[in-house]
């Protein structure tokens, strides 16, 4: 004989001889003879590790204190108990007990991987990710959505849940803000066969996030290829200094090229232009030769021409000195002065007036 307490939040099960009786409430219970007796807790589903549910339920008992759900395939339960989420059931018969809580139940259709506008976004913090694939999308980006490989739509910015029911879900990130594409390194011959190196630059964004992918292979290949063609087409027409005097010229013809291709590549091309020209060593070197030699000649024209400025102005002093004592006088007076300035003592004697011995004395120092 064995003794079984069974309490207030719990109830038994009667079986005999492996045979399912009756429901036991809460009590003091002996088992022996052949009976067994189960205890099951009120906040717990009801299994049974002796008897299948469906027997369970027979017994009007059971069936009046219980709530049962049955979940069909292709469709998830959202189980609420007492009003909050309790957990996600998937196909099956459940029952739980509804002596103390209140279930409820909310049946989701997953036979499309969409979800459904009434499912609350909250409840995928509370179940586990074996039920749903969780797609991202940020500001800066559109995505391409795909069920088994087909296209189905474009996702805006935001967060977007997918029920797993054996698609797959497949998502192609596009960038939407302003890209700039480097295009380095270009060697190209010239008219007169001097290679030039090129570094080219363009800035573009995606207008058609499909077909770019559908339509076309490897849009940013093709871009960077369309740019090296009309670079070189360009710089083959033209020589070393004509191609340096229009560098303007150059990124207007690449530019204009490129827009000419935005339709079939589906991009907007914004601007382009020419980044840098490098010249081969030796070339590089003869132009620094020229521009040291311009420079130079450049210095000398000016030294000359300010040469030529002073002495006419020193002319024109003269001139004016010849012409006006007075005007004389006050440029020995100027002269006189800055000898004061630097002279320490002076001995003047005679009956001349001061300033013809000053004017003596310079005369003859000079």
């Amino acid at each position: 004989m064995k003794k079984v307490i069974i309490n207030e939040n719990q109830r038994g099960l009667l079986f005999k001889n492996g045979k399912y009786v009756k429901m036991l409430p809460a009590g003091k219970y002996f088992s022996y003879g052949g009976k067994e007796i189960e205890v099951l807790n009120l906040d717990q589903p009801i299994i049974s590790d002796k008897c299948a549910l469906d027997i369970i339920l027979s017994d009007k008992m059971v069936a009046n204190n219980v709530s049962v759900i049955e979940v069909a395939d292709e469709e998830l339960a959202l189980h609420f108990v007492n009003g909050k989420f309790a957990s996600v059931l998937r196909h099956g018969k459940y029952a739980f007990w509804s002596l103390i809580d209140k279930h409820e139940y909310k049946i989701v259709d997953i036979s499309t991987p969409e979800v459904s506008a009434d499912v609350p976004e909250y409840i995928f913090t509370k179940i586990p990710s074996i039920y749903y694939t969780k797609v991202e999308v940020l500001e800066y980006q559109k995505a391409r959505l795909y069920f088994n490989q087909k296209f189905i739509k474009i996702l805006d910015a935001g967060t977007y849940y997918f029920w797993k029911n054996g698609v797959k879900i497949d998502v192609g990130f596009v960038d939407t803000r302003l890209t700039q594409m480097d295009i380095t390194g270009q060697e190209i011959l010239t008219q007169d066969k001097v290679s030039l190196r090129i570094n080219f630059v363009c800035n573009y964004r995606v207008t058609d996030y499909v077909k770019i992918l559908t339509e076309i292979d490897d849009f940013a290949e093709q871009m960077h290829v369309a740019a090296q063609l009309a670079l070189r087409e360009y710089v083959g027409k033209y020589k070393l200094d004509e191609i340096l005097e229009n560098k303007t010229q150059m990124s207007e013809f690449v530019f204009a090229k490129l827009k000419e291709k935005e339709k079939e590549l589906f991009v907007e091309i914004t601007d382009a232009g020419i980044k840098d020209i490098i010249l081969p060593g030796e070339i590089r070197e003869i132009m620094n030769t020229v521009l040291v030699a311009e420079k130079r000649a450049q210095a000398n024209v000016i030294t000359r021409r300010e040469e030529v400025a002073s002495t006419r102005s020193l002319l024109n002093t003269a001139k004016l000195m010849d012409e006006n004592q007075t005007l004389y006088k006050l440029k020995e007076l100027e002269y006189v002065e800055r000898i004061c300035e630097n002279v320490g003592n002076i001995n003047l004697n005679g009956n001349t007036d001061v300033l013809s011995q000053l004017t003596g004395i310079l005369r003859g120092n000079t």
